[in-house]
């Protein structure tokens, strides 16, 4: 998209706050006018188009893309979208560990098991750990209290951790990066440790470093994106 905007501001919509683009509203890729109902997202938002170039790509509005997921696609069915996030924590990155080498096991017991502790004080969720291939099946009242811990969470947060919980393979990275309880770099960092390992022998590929980056952006937005529905 070619910018053909000069002017940015925030205005009351009917809805809420919205951004307009010299006097006129943005519009959502279903027609409605984009309107959140917190000043200082849609300040934010503004910020995104403000700041655009003279060609605008999706990956420079994270915060208009996360807003219009949570007015269009979550709002109208946020049970859906709590079901998909609940499966990760039935197969939570924090739960599988290796068995060799020694080093990295050791590694992810004291990086990861601080955080399912975590969960089980914040939330109730006592989730058990595996070790190599073999799956295991999370406790029933484990998974209900993730399940009500997701209840909590409002469209906005949703929307949030409908980016989050998949780019960090953890539900439980995911609520704690949106609740504030882990800075999303280190959330990011934690749930690449394995790949990390694996560098330090192998050498770091540029591919996977760019994707890497791109994956840290998106939490650190998602995360940005829920702060802001709470400022």
């Amino acid at each position: 998209m070619r910018r053909f905007w000069t002017e940015v501001s925030v205005a009351e919509e009917a809805a809420g706050f919205g951004v307009r683009l010299d006097g006129k509203p943005v519009r959502l890729p279903g027609g409605a006018v984009l309107a959140v109902a917190h000043r200082p997202l849609a300040a934010a938002i503004a910020g995104e188009w403000r700041a655009a170039n003279a060609t605008v790509i999706p990956d420079d509005l994270p915060l208009t893309r996360l807003a219009g997921a949570a007015i269009e696609r979550v709002a109208p069915d946020p049970d859906a979208l709590r079901r998909n996030l609940l499966a990760y924590g039935e197969t939570d990155l924090l739960c599988y560990r290796a068995d060799a080498p020694a080093g990295l096991a050791s590694r992810q017991h004291e990086d990861w098991q601080p955080w399912l502790d975590w969960a089980a004080e914040r939330y109730g969720a006592r989730l058990m750990v595996t070790h190599g291939i073999m799956a295991v099946t999370q406790p029933a009242a484990a998974m209900q209290a993730l399940a009500g811990a997701l209840a909590m969470q409002d469209e906005w947060a949703l929307a949030g951790l409908g980016v989050a919980v998949p780019a960090l393979g953890s539900l439980v990275l995911g609520l704690a990066s949106v609740g504030g309880a882990i800075d999303p770099a280190a959330a990011h960092g934690l749930a690449r440790l394995d790949e990390a390992w694996q560098e330090q022998s192998w050498g770091i590929d540029a591919e996977a470093a760019v994707r890497r980056e791109a994956v840290a952006r998106d939490v650190a937005s998602a995360v940005e994106f829920v702060t802001l529905t709470r400022a």
